[in-house]
């Protein structure tokens, strides 16, 4: 169907890509835990829908230009390493509540916020748009009469599976994180953990190349 072949191994190779830790992961488990379910599946919508903006220009061949313009490539990347380092700083200068008081940090952050972080770290990241460049097309025949099609229809079931699991660590991480009462206190130190992370991670994508 859809020119598309070994949709099964299609379909486990996705999930467990998908399973890979990685900033979504942090992003998802944080917000869960600290501020609860809602909060972490608004963080699977943003990074679901950051996907799709990948998907669909992969389809279209926009997302091409970042494997041939070393230029372009540069620019998204740069951008995205950026705004890692800036949600990673400014968790990490996030001052501590007074005792009884909600820490003005990951828990406090808003519905809003949250989805532009997931939306953003996945747009503004190359290396998403060029996995799918890679990976998708090897599940595509040669000889199938809407390539485009076929690619979006794997990438939206790759984006499911992904969303689904991200789904099952956000209710996971909320439930434990009511079970253990996270306190301000805890709140705050997690907030520099994962900033430190986001840190990381945004020096780590500065200075990935192009392959």
């Amino acid at each position: 169907m859809f020119g598309i072949e070994n949709l099964w191994l299609f379909v486990i190779s996705g999930l467990l890509l998908n399973m890979s830790p990685g900033p979504d992961t942090v992003l998802i488990v944080s917000r869960s835990a600290s501020q609860g379910i809602r909060a972490g599946l608004i963080a699977v919508a943003g990074i679901g829908s950051g996907v799709c903006v990948h998907i669909v220009a992969a389809a279209l061949g926009v997302s091409a230009l970042l494997t041939t313009s070393a230029t372009a490539f540069t620019l998204v990347k740069l951008a995205g390493a950026a705004y890692l380092l800036y949600l990673g700083v400014k968790m990490l200068l996030a001052k501590r509540a007074p005792a009884g008081g909600q820490a003005k940090t990951v828990a406090a952050a808003s519905a809003r916020s949250i989805f532009l972080q997931g939306f953003v770290t996945n747009v503004l990241n190359p290396k998403v748009a060029l996995f799918f460049l890679a990976f998708v097309p090897q599940f595509i025949a040669a000889d199938a009469a809407n390539k485009a099609l076929a690619f979006l229809v794997l990438g939206g079931i790759f984006n499911l599976n992904g969303m689904l699991w991200c789904m099952f660590l956000a209710v996971s991480a909320g439930l434990a994180g009511k079970k253990m009462k996270v306190s301000s206190a805890v709140g705050y130190w997690l907030d520099k953990s994962v900033g430190a992370l986001f840190v990381a991670l945004g020096v780590k994508l500065a200075l990935a190349d192009q392959r």
